[in-house]
């Protein structure tokens, strides 16, 4: 009767101890999927195995020409590396365009080829679930983000994991983030 009990005992707790694990798993990157600025998906699952650098970007900032320092990086790094650029209209109306002027303006201009997303909200009552994730340690497990201003960048390894977070003066081909790769 007490091996019984014992063993009952044994179940339930593993059972609870399962079901709370469960219950406080935290979704990762690649359960993600966002809409592309062409139209289809970015699936992040289809990026294991590589790091990926997030940037909330813009059309008209200051910062805008770090577009071309994020094709370099881009370009240099791809064989395990991706860039995925959001485009974001939360400061200063500064990417005011739809999809297509955002992509007319980024390949035309800085000849953009990584992996752009369609735009998205990046802070406020309107935030993109991605970007929820990206600045909640409750939901990422590692930090606490506050974006700023446009072209933030958060860099996360090839296991999916949230290694870093760069602010805006933070250029994309500084050693800062190059020595991560």
């Amino acid at each position: 009767m007490i091996r019984y009990i014992l063993a009952l005992f044994v179940f339930v707790s593993l059972s609870f101890t399962v079901a709370v694990k469960k219950q406080n798993a935290l979704p990762n990157i690649y359960s993600f999927k966002v809409e592309s600025l062409e139209g289809g998906t970015i699936n992040f699952s289809s990026f294991k195995g590589k790091k990926i650098l997030i940037v909330n970007t813009a059309s008209k900032c200051g910062y805008t020409p770090q577009y071309e320092e994020l094709e370099a990086l881009y370009e240099k790094y791809k064989d395990k590396l991706v860039v995925i650029g959001f485009p974001a209209n939360n400061f200063g109306g500064q990417e005011p365009g739809t999809n297509a002027e955002i992509k007319e303006f980024c390949t035309g201009t800085y000849h953009v080829t990584f992996p752009m997303a369609a735009k998205i909200s990046v802070k406020g009552d309107d935030m993109h679930p991605l970007y929820q994730w990206l600045t909640s340690k409750e939901k990422n497990g590692v930090l606490d983000a506050e974006i700023k201003w446009n072209f933030n960048k958060f860099l996360l390894n090839e296991k999916g994991e949230l290694v870093a977070y760069f602010p805006s003066k933070v250029k994309p081909m500084s050693e800062e983030i190059t020595s991560k790769l």
